[in-house]
């Protein structure tokens, strides 16, 4: 059984077929929410951010949302091996305070996410911020209008709002939540936002955790973050909302080489609103650059509960977090064989993708 497949547009096919997969010519690794089912990718993540990349010198933009933004700020952290490693056990073993036979209140899950990610990151902004050829893109999404305060009954209202326009139009969604990007600023992203209501802020040591916090805020899940220092006044939450997949416009990057996405899907979802839409999961001309890593449907059948991590595993396994923990680990463990793939077809002076 092949556990990883390779999906690439059709310029990034052309060139896998005529120089093989090269770390030199990776540009941009965008990172997907999608919670849990980030896990399956954390021995590519050890492979990739460690020895691979470490193997060339060029600047390499790194994109996240929600867990995908926890995994990017980690690569910055340098020692992917050790590093990826404390994500994949720290991210298992996620357990919040709650009342017996119900589900842990948003206050309660921001509370433990955010000191979480201050354990991990607190003390070491600057060095995720100095790192001498990532830069950090971290997506959120801003609430607008009804959406600009986060309340018992303007939310759900809000987000009512938005499920409707998004139905019509996902660039209409704009009206009620805007994507903001934390960016670092010594190198600006490659290729312009042009898709949907966007702005670019800076990235630094003040705001770096509320801003990670914010990329990893779902809505009703956790609560916003309000008035994240240097960027606009507002209600931040998951980046995934706007950006879900990362679905951006790759094929005007600037310069030249690939896109390198490791993801837990071969489609990349515009939205998180785009979920339920299956015309909006079809590729487009902005991926024509993009060559995406992806385990395949027989690979997946074989971890446990035959499928990926996903949070419908809290339910499935309600307070028994040893349970929940171990089949996770035991997903991250299968998650090798596709580090090991990796490794072997970027041996190959010659790569045969599939479309996208």
């Amino acid at each position: 059984m092949q556990a990883l497949q390779i999906h690439a547009g059709p310029r990034a096919r052309i060139r896998l077929a005529e120089r093989g997969l090269r770390a030199d010519d990776v540009r941009v690794i965008p990172a997907a929410a999608g919670g849990p089912k980030g896990l399956i990718l954390n021995g590519l993540d050890r492979h990739i951010f460690g020895p691979w990349l470490g193997s060339s010198a060029q600047d390499v933009h790194l994109l996240g949302a929600s867990i995908g933004a926890w995994r990017m700020a980690t690569a910055c952290l340098g020692n992917a091996e050790e590093e990826f490693a404390r994500l994949a056990v720290e991210y298992a073993h996620q357990d919040y305070e709650h009342a017996p036979g119900k589900a842990p209140t948003a206050a309660s899950v921001s509370g433990g996410f955010a000191a979480k990610l201050n354990e991990v990151f607190g003390g070491r902004e600057a060095q995720v911020l100095s790192h001498p050829r990532f830069r950090l893109h971290l997506f959120t999404s801003r609430g607008r209008h009804v959406l600009a305060r986060e309340g018992r009954l303007r939310t759900p209202l809000g987000y009512f709002g938005a499920f409707a326009t998004n139905l019509v139009s996902r660039r209409a969604m704009g009206a009620w939540l805007e994507r903001v990007v934390f960016s670092d600023l010594r190198s600006p992203l490659p290729m312009l936002l042009k898709d949907y209501r966007s702005r670019q802020v800076e990235l630094n040591r003040r705001n770096l955790l509320q801003a990670l916090l914010a990329s990893c805020s779902i809505p009703f899940w956790l609560k916003a973050v309000h008035d994240i220092p240097g960027a606009p006044r507002g209600a931040y939450w998951d980046g995934g909302i706007t950006d879900y997949h990362l679905h951006l416009d790759y094929a005007q990057m600037l310069g030249d080489g690939i896109v390198l996405y490791p993801h837990f899907q071969r489609s990349v979802v515009p939205g998180w609103l785009d979920k339920a839409l299956k015309h909006r999961h079809a590729p487009s001309a902005f991926l024509d650059n993009v060559v995406v890593l992806a385990p395949s449907e027989e690979f997946v059948k074989s971890l446990p509960r035959a499928k990926l991590p996903d949070r419908a595993d809290f339910q499935h396994y309600g307070d028994d977090v040893n349970a929940r923990a171990s089949a996770w680990l035991r997903a991250v463990r299968e998650g090798e064989r596709l580090r090991d793939e990796f490794a072997t077809l970027t041996q190959s002076s010659s790569v045969q993708a599939l479309p996208l």
